[in-house]
């Protein structure tokens, strides 16, 4: 017959075993969903996931691998709501392996599916472009060289404008001068003309 100390102890273990059971079941998170790539560059791209509802998560942890190369980088984020992480210093025409994972206040979730990816060669994107496409970059050089075009044809018309001042001031000279010179010429003429006799008449002299 079993002692009664030891009844309650089977119990008091099996009460445990099922509390701690339940805690794990509650807190227990599921692998992200849906993980994608997007915005795909030749040096970046962005991962998007999405997550069960109800689930408590506080952030997220990324494992990023080059394919068939041991290293990997990992990015981890908490206190956070977001379901998307950039990867930057990508190399171009790589291919990549993504997995996410949930984080809560017990711990992590189970990673997700992996997610394999290229990143593209710098001629494919170029090529890729079509020709009405313009990237802000290139619309603030045009910007850049509008705003030095419209410097340029200021400076210009501001000397245009001075050397036209400069001129009317030199025309205006002249212009006021030219009585002043009428006069002097007038003047001169008379003092060389030949004088006259007081009487009226020329000198004469006498043979």
């Amino acid at each position: 017959m079993a002692k009664p100390g030891s009844s309650a102890a089977v119990l008091l273990l099996l009460l445990g075993f099922l509390s701690v059971s339940s805690v794990n079941a509650d807190t227990l998170l599921s692998a992200p969903l849906n993980v994608t790539i997007r915005e795909l560059e030749v040096n970046s791209a962005v991962v998007t996931w999405e997550i069960l509802e109800g689930d408590p998560v506080i952030g997220f942890a990324i494992t990023q691998q080059k394919k068939d190369v041991r290293m990997l980088r990992f990015i981890q984020e908490v206190n956070t709501t977001t379901r998307s992480c950039a990867l930057w210093d990508l190399d171009e025409d790589t291919e990549y392996i993504v997995h996410v994972q949930s984080i809560s206040m017990a711990g992590s979730s189970p990673p997700s599916q992996p997610v394999l990816f290229r990143t593209p060669k710098e001629s494919e994107k170029m090529a890729s472009k079509s020709p009405d496409e313009v990237t802000m970059e290139e619309v603030g050089q045009a910007a850049q060289l509008r705003a030095g075009e419209l410097i340029i044809i200021v400076v210009v018309l501001i000397m245009w404008a001075g050397v036209i001042a400069l001129f009317c001031r030199q025309y205006d000279i002249i212009k006021d001068n030219e009585p002043n010179n009428n006069k002097d010429k007038a003047k001169n003429s008379s003092e060389c003309s030949t004088p006259e006799h007081p009487q009226g008449g020329l000198l004469r002299s006498n043979v």
